[in-house]
């Protein structure tokens, strides 16, 4: 899908098509840290309605490290749902000035979210079982 971008105040219309690779790159390659660019961060941050969490790396763990909290990331960009700020819970943020490129960056999502969600809610049913199995083992409790 090709998308049109144009300047805004604060990142050139260059800038959004970085962006958006940079997103996919992201999505196609599975939500690893390596593919997780301070410029797509910037972009999170500054027009997506995310808060910094101190830094990118700080970011990262609040929305990448757990499957319950991938999910809820990634909600924000599903397309199947409302696209509601996660963080303010408002749709505002693929409005204005930024539209074009947040809009690309869901329309591009639909290919991979479906998958990474499923992934997501696998992998924290799997931690959920494996901490449950760990406390009935220190209890001394078989399954």
């Amino acid at each position: 899908m090709e998308h049109v971008f144009h300047d805004s105040e604060f990142m050139s219309a260059r800038d959004k098509t970085l962006v958006l690779k940079a997103w996919l790159r992201l999505l196609k390659n599975g939500l690893r840290f390596e593919d997780f660019s301070d410029r797509l961060y910037k972009h999170l941050t500054l027009h997506c309605s995310f808060i910094a969490h101190y830094n990118r790396a700080g970011f990262y763990a609040e929305y990448f490290d757990r499957g319950e909290d991938i999910a809820r990331f990634l909600s924000q960009f599903d397309d199947r749902g409302e696209c509601r700020s996660v963080e303010y819970d408002r749709n505002w943020w693929f409005h204005g000035e930024y539209a074009d490129i947040n809009e690309a960056m869901i329309a591009e999502g639909t290919k991979f979210i479906p998958a990474l969600m499923e992934h997501a809610h696998a992998s924290q049913r799997d931690a959920y079982i494996a901490e449950a199995e760990r406390l009935l083992a220190k209890h001394g409790v078989q399954p």
